[in-house]
């Protein structure tokens, strides 16, 4: 009986690679420059499927971020410029911050409509690279280099779910306050940002009843928090 061949993890490796050399503060240039000299063929034969695809870019959203603003420190006074800037070289190709969150992540979503439209016109890379299925998970995922992010983990396919669920309940039970004499929750602002990739209000009760934050029983009032957007760099997660 033969073994089915397991997918080549060479770029999830490269992906962690140069996230572990952003938190050692080390060099990056000979990575960054591995990753410039692929092709869209590499990356698509490379990213079979959802869990390789969201691994990889997680992994590498986390150490752009971390790089760009460690090369400018002032990036974050134009935050605009900061996510849309097509200044990460991968495959040939120079892409943004946001290309990778809304587009490759979030499946071509339309950044400004809380989650409830697409973009009119993906390109074909993007339909190459995108997730077939979005997970709203990865929102607890994606560190943005503000004191509001979650911490930064290094994602893998094998450990994928167990690493966004923890990843889902440790920032909710962190971020998430709880009046049970008001009856009243308050929830991250990005829940707010992206409502619809979380199913809505409905659907926002129903993951916190996932995560235990709150009883089968209860149905609280939703207030969202705002956001913190001082920088906060080399928050790595210990797990």
């Amino acid at each position: 009986m033969n073994t089915p061949k397991q997918p080549d993890q060479t770029l999830i490796k490269l992906s962690q690679q140069i996230l572990y050399a952003v938190k050692m503060n080390e060099e990056t240039t000979d990575l960054q420059r591995n990753l410039s000299a692929l092709t869209l063929e590499d990356l698509v034969k490379a990213l079979p499927d959802d869990k390789f695809k969201n691994c990889f870019w997680i992994n590498i959203y986390n150490a752009f971020t971390q790089i760009k603003l460690k090369e400018d420190e002032e990036a974050y006074a134009d935050k605009n410029k900061f996510f849309t800037t097509k200044n990460i070289l991968i495959a040939r190709q120079k892409i943004s911050l946001d290309d990778i969150e809304h587009g490759y992540l979030r499946r071509s979503k339309n950044k400004k409509s809380l989650g409830y439209l697409g973009k009119l016109f993906p390109g074909s890379t993007e339909k190459k690279l995108r997730v077939a299925t979005p997970d709203y998970r990865v929102h607890f995922a994606l560190n943005c280099g503000a004191a509001s992010c979650p911490p930064i983990a290094f994602y893998s396919p094998e450990k994928l779910n167990q690493q966004l669920d923890l990843a889902t309940q440790s920032y909710l039970e962190a971020e998430t306050f709880f009046n049970r004499n008001k009856k009243v929750i308050e929830l991250p602002a990005i829940m707010s940002w992206f409502r619809a990739d979380f199913g809505g209000i409905k659907g926002m009760i129903d993951i916190l009843k996932k995560y235990h934050l709150i009883s089968m029983n209860e149905k609280p009032a939703i207030v969202f928090k705002q956001y913190n957007w001082t920088k906060d760099l080399n928050n790595f997660s210990e797990e």
